[in-house]
């Protein structure tokens, strides 16, 4: 079974728990009735938690589980702060700091705001990678995100705008944050919040909604595939009069589909091709429409890599519906500024697939832990080109071996060209490991060398034997 980190959100309907009244003509409602109804608290810190529960703070996998504290030396105004300590990258504890706040019990309603707001400072200037709210480990439905964040040594007020706020009446996911090292050195650093709250901003507008990067691209797919939605992003004014873009679930918009008999949306979040022709996604969001759209081709069966026919007892899965994945922390390692690859993945018939479309270079990262193949010395992989295959192709795969520390200590690199591969047929790869170390894969790397014009191309069946 795949164990999934694709590059996309994870959209799962809400259940929303909905209590009816049956009211029959011998028993009418009391006009003394009361509705239960969410707390509209729009404090989450200030000086101290502010009615969270006792258990509110949840890492994610691999964060340092200490990084964050509250500073009582520290405070925009007052006398304390969130503190968190982002930790050097080879700290045994942890490579980064990332958490979420949820409130326990009931959501909070904050259907009467527009925005999250916080004031924060840095021990030195940095960005933080990762910033927002939306996030519950339970169904995180309204996911929201600023990326990259400039953090100053000097308070700042930071504003993240909420891209619907009358969907948000029974939200939990009140504020997350993922913050890594910087890139040069591996250092750690310090950096605090406070006075961080929902509020209604007067001056935030003009939102401008936009899925599929505000563009209309074409995409392909087959009878059974089935896909996840755009994650849209929506512009906004600031007060200071500067643009702040936010990174937005699909669940906030309203899709639809050209198409419905051929492309049908489900509330899932997902797309699920039904029958062959074309179909025209587009959505809006709180009534304004989305620039951009994708118009999906349906074109036919799929024809499936081959299946796998070794003993489990033999193989070590990265990506296989016939064998069980050792944990992978993404199958689309996104280096900026020079990765252009995007993946587009489907599941056909529950059968999934890693496409990668606009193809440079992609990385599957499996160090959180590394694997040992020194029993299971060979790499095998599935891949297909869809269409005519490029009279130049140079696709280079190199296997990154670590050592304890997560410093790299081998790499074996391993071309093929255009005559390894037939257009529309399933390839098989088979790569003996001559790598003096072998106890500490993990990194495999895809790369488009030598102005080679591959541009899209399907994995399956990953795994070392």
């Amino acid at each position: 079974m795949k164990n999934k980190k694709f590059n996309f959100t994870k959209l799962i309907l809400l259940s929303v728990a909905i209590s009816t009244a049956v009211v029959s003509c011998e028993r009418d409602l009391s006009e003394d009735a009361v509705f239960a109804t969410n707390s509209n608290t729009g404090e989450i810190f200030t000086d101290a938690p502010v009615e969270l529960g006792s258990d509110f703070y949840f890492p994610f996998l691999g964060s340092k589980p200490t990084a964050w504290s509250i500073d009582n030396n520290e405070g925009y105004e007052s006398s304390a702060s969130m503190r968190i300590d982002v930790p050097n990258a080879n700290d045994p504890e942890g490579n980064y700091a990332g958490a979420i706040f949820r409130v326990e019990g009931q959501g909070r309603d904050l259907s009467g705001y527009n925005a999250l707001t916080f004031w924060g400072k840095a021990s030195q200037g940095v960005n933080i990678g990762e910033l927002g709210f939306g996030l519950d480990f339970i169904e995180d439905k309204y996911q929201t995100t600023i990326s990259n964040t400039s953090f100053g040594t000097s308070w700042t007020k930071y504003i993240i705008p909420i891209p619907d706020a009358s969907k948000l009446f029974d939200e939990r996911g009140l504020f997350w944050y993922s913050a890594g090292t910087q890139e040069t050195g591996g250092f750690g650093y310090t950096f605090w919040i406070d006075d961080l709250k929902f509020e209604n901003l007067g001056t935030l507008g003009n939102p401008r909604p936009e899925i599929y990067n505000g563009e209309d691209p074409i995409s392909q797919a087959f009878l059974g595939n089935s896909g996840v939605l755009d994650t849209p992003r929506v512009v906004f004014n600031l007060p200071s009069g500067m643009n702040q873009t936010v990174s937005a679930s699909p669940s906030y918009f309203d899709w639809s589909s050209s198409e419905p008999s051929i492309v049908e949306i489900r509330d899932s979040g997902t797309i699920q091709m039904l029958s062959s022709g074309t179909s025209v996604i587009t959505a809006t969001m709180a009534g304004v429409q989305a620039t951009g759209s994708v118009t999906i081709e349906v074109v036919g069966e799929f024809v499936f890599a081959p299946t796998p026919t070794r003993d489990p007892a033999d193989v070590i899965s990265i990506f296989s519906d016939a064998y069980d994945d050792v944990p992978v922390e993404f199958y689309n390692g996104y280096w900026q500024p020079f990765q252009t690859t995007l993946s587009d993945d489907f599941a056909i018939n529950g059968d999934n697939i890693l496409n990668y479309t606009n193809f440079n270079f992609v990385g599957n990262q499996f160090r959180e832990p590394t694997i040992d193949i020194t029993e299971n010395p060979n790499l095998h992989i599935n891949m297909l080109i869809p269409g005519e295959i490029p009279p130049n192709l140079d696709f280079l795969i190199s296997i990154i071996n670590f050592d304890g520390d997560g410093v790299e200590n081998g790499r074996q690199q391993v071309f093929f060209n255009s005559s390894d591969f037939e257009a529309d047929t399933w390839s098989t790869l088979e790569i003996p490991i001559t790598l003096s170390n072998k106890d500490g894969l993990g990194l495999l790397i895809y790369e488009n060398v030598n102005g080679s014009t591959l541009s899209n191309f399907y994995l399956d069946n990953i795994y070392f034997y």
